[in-house]
């Protein structure tokens, strides 16, 4: 026996359901067993789910997650097969892949790297376990014990080991223990959420760790929007000896996705580098490996095959997964919250025409992928989708749009609306709400005992103008049990231009981590070329040819966002060199002059100063803003990524500071 097919895959899982969890693995088992795959890599605690949060510490989850696996070990007869689950063992709980052999549980793997930064608190659930640390735990209901720990699997003569995920992120990675013990296969359960770019530094350190380490190495994410704001792009690999021998497409819409690979176990035993390396030890046996008897069938030889969709060639990548990312976290939110549909408050503006886009091209996408049959079938709980035939005729099921006017609003935006909503197929409404503006206004000033103006009350009236749309829109998605989605991004989020209970309405935020300066590029996009596979929308040329504005002012104003704070570049500049970078106002400056050398000092000043008070004022409202996607690895969601206190010193010194070094430029 020298050569073993080995397979990954992808699973969309729920956290803590039950059913759909262990249904997605017992179907990704049945079909690696049906391309004759007797090693098989799932993804990081699959059988809970990766996002359980405090419910982790439940006595009730750990006892269900085991009986869960107990429940599985049947299916993995003649495989070896990795399974995710905590564990709860003395008093302490971890992350653990249980590794079962034949039908039978072999040992638990435990997690040495917790992650913790970012988006992540594993070190508030579990423990991380010690390097080189093995001990025996008893399984509730099995009356047998098994070990645990940091351990290698010799499988009929083929040693396994185990990295799970941020193990593999680390500069001291278990794999490089492994080593010495001689290891043929390391399996990696991941959920390791979907960023920019990140699936190249993924595929590097796999195919690194294959290389480093002279093994095949496996492979598999999580999929999907799990639990609400982090989306998994999926994308196995396998590789051997640094060379990529199969990678799945990213972002599917499926359930599942099974990739698999013939991998040569003799090969990477005699590699030149592993034979160098190798240093045997007489006499000793290792305390890490645990003996499993197994039969290999013997494989005929395989080339190597990845099948990437054609867009992860698209010079416009960013585009691309953006599109999909969104896409898809849209509609596992649609299936797993049961939602019939969603509303959106469409102004004719960047921000809320790219919402519904969104949603269009959610469908378009996922039908095209699926095929109608599982289309309907995911979204069973939408029966009237059956009936539509087209793209256009199911975002019309899916999608309400509402335009609410005032005497601020232009016909410009409300044509702009009107017109996208017709293009995507949506349905659309268009409302006139002076009347309940002018209600609040008076009711008010009966209490103040004068009428207000936008000479001493500029904000409040601007604001009570996007506030009042808020009711009529909620109590429209509360009608149609739709899911209403917020339409901020991020640029206004660092600075609070938005209205509470306003733009911000929603039980869905899903722009709310990308800048409006991308924004705005991406609408271009596709209102010129759009994704591969999908239609362009040109609809969207009355949007991208208008500046962004929140009509909240007289027409006489000429409002526009960036006469209000800055240009969207150079605001998205400060944020990154702020927030994300903790540079002080004074660094701040430096950074962005030499990025806008067109600005003069005096000017920059204005902005860099206007930003840090702004961002410091608002931190209240990011603590209310409606859950968001997380599709950067940084982003200013106070929950996920960036926490930063309500109340606070407000930079005074340091914005003292930067004036006096720009008084002397």
């Amino acid at each position: 026996m020298t050569r073993i097919r080995v397979a990954a895959a992808v699973l969309n899982q729920t956290p803590m359901d039950w059913a759909g969890n262990k249904n997605n693995i017992l179907a990704a088992i049945a079909a690696a067993r049906d391309e004759g795959a007797t090693i098989l890599c799932l993804p990081e605690l699959c059988i809970t789910g990766y996002n359980c949060e405090d419910a982790f510490f439940g006595p009730g989850l750990q006892k269900t997650a085991m009986e869960v696996l107990r429940e599985i070990l049947p299916a993995t007869a003649e495989m070896v097969v990795s399974l995710g689950l905590p564990v709860f063992y003395r008093h302490a709980l971890f992350n653990c892949a249980c590794v079962a052999v034949d039908g039978r549980i072999a040992g638990f793997v435990a997690k040495r790297f917790l992650s913790g930064d970012g988006l992540h608190y594993e070190p508030r659930w579990f423990k991380p376990w010690p390097q080189q640390v093995r001990d025996a735990i008893e399984v509730e209901g099995e009356g047998e014990e098994y070990p645990i720990g940091d351990l290698v699997f010799n499988v009929g003569g083929v040693k396994i080991g185990i990295e799970i995920c941020e193990d593999a992120w680390v500069a001291a990675r278990p794999g490089g223990g492994m080593s010495p013990h001689a290891v043929d296969v390391i399996l990696n359960p991941s959920a390791s959420h979907f960023a920019f770019g990140k699936a190249e530094v993924r595929k590097r350190l796999v195919l690194e760790g294959s290389r480093a380490f002279n093994v095949s190495y496996v492979y598999a994410n999580l999929l999907g929007n799990e639990a609400g704001r982090a989306i998994y792009d999926g994308g196995a690999l396998i590789a051997s000896d640094g060379k990529l021998l199969a990678a799945s497409p990213r972002l599917s819409f499926a359930p599942w996705r099974l990739t698999g690979a013939v991998i040569d176990v003799d090969a990477t035993r005699g590699s030149s580098a592993r034979l160098a390396s190798f240093q045997p030890e007489l006499g000793q046996s290792n305390p890490m490996e645990t003996a499993c008897e197994f039969a290999w069938p013997d494989l005929e030889p395989e080339f190597a095959k990845t099948s990437p969709e054609p867009w992860e060639g698209n010079p416009r990548l960013k585009e691309e997964e953006f599109t999909r990312a969104v896409a898809l976290g849209l509609f596992d939110y649609l299936r797993k919250s049961r939602a019939q549909g969603f509303v959106v408050s469409l102004s004719g503006g960047a921000d809320s025409s790219a919402v519904s886009c969104l949603v269009s091209l959610m469908s378009e996408m996922a039908h095209r992928e699926l095929g109608a049959e599982a289309y309907l079938r995911t979204l069973a709980h939408i029966p009237a989708l059956a009936a539509a035939k087209t793209d256009q005729e199911r975002t019309k099921l899916l999608l309400h749009c509402v335009y609410q006017a005032t005497r601020n609003s232009s016909r410009t935006t409300r044509d702009a609306a009107v017109s996208l909503a017709a293009e995507l197929g949506a349905e659309m409404a268009c409302l006139e709400i002076d009347d309940l503006v002018e209600a609040y206004v008076s009711r008010i000033e009966s209490v103040l005992g004068r009428k207000l103006t936008w000479a001493t009350d500029d904000a409040a009236l601007q604001n009570i103008q996007a506030r009042v749309r808020g009711p009529s829109v909620w109590l429209l998605a509360n009608v149609k049990n739709a899911l209403l989605l917020a339409t901020s991004n991020r640029s206004e989020a660092a600075v609070g231009y938005a209205t509470m209970d306003g733009d911000t309405c929603g039980g869905l935020s899903p722009i709310a981590g990308i800048d409006k300066a991308f924004l705005l590029r991406w609408l271009r996009w596709l209102e010129i070329e759009g994704p591969r596979g999908a239609h362009p929308i040109p609809a969207l040329k009355a949007v991208t040819q208008a500046p962004p504005t929140a009509e909240l002012r007289p027409p006489e104003s000429k409002q526009t966002d960036e006469d209000d704070l800055m240009p969207y570049p150079v605001l998205d500049a400060i944020e990154r060199a702020a927030i994300r970078d903790k540079q002080p106002p004074r660094e701040v400056f430096r950074l962005v002059r030499s990025q806008f050398p067109d600005y003069s000092t005096a000017q920059l000043c204005v902005w860099i100063e206007r930003f840090f008070r702004l961002w410091c004022r608002n931190q209240w409202k990011r603590e209310r803003y409606a859950p968001s996607f997380h599709l950067d690895d940084e982003n200013l969601d106070p929950k996920t990524w960036c926490r930063f206190p309500i109340l606070s010193g407000g930079f005074e010194r340091e914005l003292a500071e930067l004036r006096e070094y720009a008084a002397t430029i």
